[in-house]
């Protein structure tokens, strides 16, 4: 019997109705099942479960002597999809950001065109991990260009006008207040002629007057750190590895002073010293004397590494190479000769002029090398390995002093004028067609030296000391590990024990630093056709013996050990017995008569 059923009886009750109408919140790392709404995220996909399905397992391995199986085939790398954001939006620009190619060449140092002949697979794999590691540093240097603040300053003039007819005053009163407080002319008629050095974080100045003025100061706030007459000729100051210390070359010995002006050491080894050269990754300081002699001395202990005999007379014109540590030095039969600790021989003579070599200046690449002499002759040199002129001009009076500055300008010291020349970059040489500054000073020029990091050019001359603004002379950043104008006291111990420990030796100095890196493969094969000479046999001519595997426990490493000794004791006494079968057999005489005697030897 079938019952009617009473209306709303399929209706749930209240509380049931009231659960149904209210919806669960979304969160919004879930998803939306019934759709989204308009305007609405939709956000990340929801993580499924995986379906327990049962999947035919794989049989397992009997053999259990190999434990770890290494796949020959390469892994390929899955690229990665495009990467959500807990809201659900794509990344539009997913990956790393793409980099310059041009600005990674720069910061690359391993030329990878060459490659290293007859090189084992642990070697091509260490280098291929050096690569990889040179690679990623380059790179990482490129992206870091972004940080660097400063721009390097220029100076160009209007249409069709000569740069170089723009005076210091006019500078001075284009630029800043702190830029134009970087010109400033020091009045030391006294006392001059003078010499002049930066420190190398450029924020220190010590010049020194011939008749025996020495100071040091820093030039920024105008602070001077100390002053002292010395009552002898000053010939060349020069800062040591940090501005505590600076080097002064005395009319007759070498001194060391602190940055109170206290004489802490007297080199008398180092005697009549006209030039003085620091070498600041070496802790090496260079003399030039009279007596014709290349000294180096190592500050870091105080000896003297090497005493070179240039063989050229008086030595008055020295300079280095910041990219490998070579000292070049000019003599008066027009020649300028490159030296190193480790040779007592020059290791290139370069014959630059017909006259005397008056002045010396090397960039800050190494490839480019200035060159002034008495024939009134500039010129511009490749180091690159072909040591050949890539331009000349004849001045009307010739350069006694020579700088480059850190972006590549050159300036030129003659008599009471200071002339500047630009390029293109820093790598390209100077154009000498065009001077870019012109600068008359009060006295003629002693000793020129571009500022680190400033668009300055110190310049001695016999009035005083005068800083020049020269746009675009200098790096705009620094390396704060490197060289810090700002360091306090704390950081710059820091600092020299750190470059202490980094130390380079002075046997590493050569042309081509880059060559310390690489295999000498010449003169690997002469050592070992020495080592065959010497041993009458070549010992990698064959293949070495190897014992063939035995049962029974025969096959022991002390048991192999002793067969391969025996077969190399029978080859060494075979060889033995070779050589002196080969050798004349000396046969000895037997006297046939009576008794031998003394007397026997005046017998014809």
């Amino acid at each position: 019997m079938e019952t009617v059923p009473k209306p709303g009886s399929n209706v749930p009750p209240k509380k049931d109705r009231l659960q149904a109408k209210k919806k669960k919140p979304r969160r919004y790392w879930e998803q939306e099942t019934t759709g989204t709404a308009a305007g609405a995220s939709p956000g990340p996909p929801h993580k499924r479960k995986r379906s327990r399905e049962l999947r035919p397992q794989k049989p397992k391995r009997n053999d259990t002597s190999k434990k770890f199986r290494i796949s020959k085939k390469p892994r390929e790398l899955k690229s990665p999809g495009p990467q959500r954001t807990f809201s659900g939006a794509q990344d539009p620009f997913a990956g790393p950001a793409p980099v310059n190619v041009e600005v990674v060449r720069k910061y690359r140092r391993i030329d990878k065109s060459k490659e290293l002949p007859h090189a084992k697979t642990k070697t091509r794999s260490r280098l291929a991990v050096a690569e990889a590691q040179e690679e990623e540093t380059s790179v990482r240097a490129a992206r870091s260009e972004l940080l660097l603040a400063e721009e390097p300053g220029f100076l160009e003039g209007e249409d069709g006008e000569d740069t170089a007819k723009i005076r210091q005053a006019d500078i001075v009163e284009a630029v800043d207040i702190a830029s134009a407080a970087k010109h400033f002319d020091l009045n030391l008629r006294q006392f001059g002629p003078y010499r002049l050095n930066y420190s190398r974080t450029g924020r220190h100045l010590a010049f020194g007057g011939r008749r025996g003025h020495v100071a040091a100061l820093d030039w920024v706030t105008k602070k001077l750190m100390c002053e002292i007459n010395v009552m002898e000729a000053v010939r060349d100051v020069r800062f040591l590895h940090s501005e505590a210390l600076l080097a002064v070359a005395q009319n007759r010995w070498l001194h060391i002073y602190d940055n109170q002006g206290i004489e802490l050491h007297c080199v008398r080894r180092c005697d009549r010293v006209t030039r003085l050269e620091f070498l600041p990754f070496h802790f090496l300081l260079a003399t030039a004397s009279e007596t014709g002699f290349l000294t180096y001395l190592d500050v870091s202990v105080g000896k003297i590494v090497a005493a070179l005999n240039a063989r050229a007379g008086r030595l008055s014109v020295m300079t280095q190479n910041p990219y490998n540590a070579v000292i070049h030095l000019g003599h008066s039969n027009g020649t300028v000769s490159l030296w190193s600790p480790a040779m007592k021989e020059p290791l290139v003579k370069i014959l630059c002029h017909r006259g005397g070599v008056r002045a010396v200046a090397v960039d800050s690449t190494g490839m480019h090398m200035a060159t002034s002499g008495l024939d009134h002759q500039l010129k511009l040199f490749d180091l690159r390995g072909t040591f050949q002129p890539l331009s000349t001009r004849t001045l009307p009076q010739g350069a006694g002093h020579l700088a480059f500055s850190q972006r590549g300008l050159l300036a030129a010291g003659m008599g009471d004028v200071v002339n500047i020349w630009a390029g293109q970059g820093k790598a390209s040489p100077p154009s000498l067609e065009q001077p870019y500054l012109t600068h008359r000073l009060s006295g003629h020029v002693h000793g020129l030296q571009f500022c680190p990091y400033e668009d300055v050019l110190g310049v001695g001359h016999s009035g005083g000391i005068t800083s020049m603004l020269v746009p675009g002379a200098a790096e705009p950043n620094f390396d704060g590990l490197e060289s810090n104008p700002y360091r306090s006291r704390k950081q710059r111990q820091e600092w020299e024990v750190k470059a202490l420990l980094e130390k380079v030796p002075a046997e590493l100095i050569c042309l081509d630093p880059r060559a310390l890196a690489e295999v000498d493969v010449i003169s690997l094969e002469q050592a070992k056709k020495e080592r065959a000479e010497r041993l009458g046999y070549d010992p990698d001519a064959r293949a070495p013996f190897q014992p063939k595997p035995k049962q029974k426990g025969r096959s022991s490493t002390a048991s192999l050990v002793k067969r391969k000794r025996k077969v190399m004791d029978q080859e060494h006494r075979d060889k033995v017995r070779q050589s002196l079968e080969q050798q004349p057999q000396k046969q000895e005489a037997k006297p046939t008569g009576a008794r031998p005697s003394a007397l026997d030897r005046f017998v014809r």
